[in-house]
């Protein structure tokens, strides 16, 4: 069989929410076919096939949807996070 998955992350070094990096990468059988990364605001694709995906991708409507998770889910679980990790220490 094959193997396909999605890894969305989350990256932060300051408790800064502008300083986020929202990321989503696509892969097939352990290769990365393409990634959507805030800080470039576009889907960017790492082989042949994850480029023409990218290209169409960003003329559609995934790309303006991606662009608005960055806000939707890091933003609301790293303040979860934050307080959580806060009240610990």
């Amino acid at each position: 069989g094959f193997l396909h998955y999605t890894v969305t992350d989350c990256e932060f070094n300051s408790s800064k929410l502008n300083d986020i990096e929202y990321t989503q990468s696509y892969y097939y059988n352990k290769l990365e076919i393409v990634r959507f990364s805030s800080s470039v605001g576009k889907f960017v694709g790492c082989t042949e096939f994850g480029i023409k995906n990218a290209e169409s991708w960003n003329n559609g409507q995934e790309v303006i949807t991606r662009r608005g998770e960055k806000e939707r889910y890091c933003f609301h679980n790293v303040g979860i996070d934050v307080k959580a990790d806060l009240t610990k220490s």
